[in-house]
């Protein structure tokens, strides 16, 4: 099993940044993906960005330009970088880690952040 602890969410003002870190416990291989979505209230919960193994990225046309993912493997951690924050990226930031052949999702808690203009 996967265990996912996120944190690093908070309160910001538009235009700031923060940085949401993932720390993965367990039975994870660089072979599986890890990820960022999120869910805003009313809203379904939607891909922010995903890393996979060499290290390609797909990111959300919303936050390209101003998000970047990356992973460290010896940490089994996965990092958000978020830049010049709008009030539309408000909502609970979950990580997702995702097995390479089962396709088994292992989901966070989540982490709350907060825009305010």
């Amino acid at each position: 099993q996967v265990q996912l602890v996120e944190s690093g969410g908070g309160v910001v003002q538009a235009g700031g940044s923060l940085r949401l870190s993932c720390a993965a416990s367990g039975s994870i291989s660089r072979l599986d993906a890890m990820g960022w979505y999120r869910q805003a209230p009313g809203k379904q919960r939607e891909l922010v960005a995903n890393i996979i193994n060499g290290g390609t990225t797909t990111y959300a046309d919303s936050v390209k330009g101003r998000f970047t993912i990356s992973r460290d493997n010896a940490k089994n951690t996965v990092y958000l970088q978020m830049n010049s924050l709008k009030p539309e990226d408000a909502a609970v930031y979950y990580c997702n880690v995702r097995r390479l052949y089962s396709a088994i999702n292992y989901w966070g808690k989540g982490t709350l952040v907060t825009v305010s203009s």
